[in-house]
């Protein structure tokens, strides 16, 4: 596995698409978050490309599937964050739906991923 390219990887492009726009919309954020959620939501988001491309470039089967799982709970966290963010007022509907449109995309294919490793 290791002599592949991760940055070929459909959920590996996704995912840094959802770094960008997580990066984008915590400037919406109070100041008062900045080591808040503003923080967690950042640190989470860079998590899920980092984690598909540690994973990918292991050597072992079980290795890469590890890694996609934590991309694949951190990809968990960022929705999760996001829908805080709107039930206590920080961001609308309109604003975070590109986000968690991703968000789904990349735990569809994570998912998958996931399961073809194990059979």
């Amino acid at each position: 596995m290791a002599d592949r390219n991760f940055k070929g990887l459909i959920v590996w492009e996704k995912s840094m698409d959802l770094a960008v726009e997580i990066h984008e919309l915590v400037k919406f954020l109070p100041k008062d978050e900045l080591y808040g959620i503003s923080n967690q939501l950042r640190r989470a988001v860079v998590s899920i490309p980092s984690n598909i491309a540690e994973g990918y470039s292991r050597s072992s089967t079980p290795d890469y599937t590890k890694f996609l799982s934590c991309a694949r709970g951190s990809n968990a966290e960022v929705e999760t964050q996001l829908i805080i963010c709107l039930r206590v007022g920080y961001l609308t509907e309109e604003q975070i739906e590109k986000a968690l449109s991703l968000c789904n995309e990349i735990v569809k294919m994570l998912t998958r991923m996931i399961l073809n490793n194990k059979q």
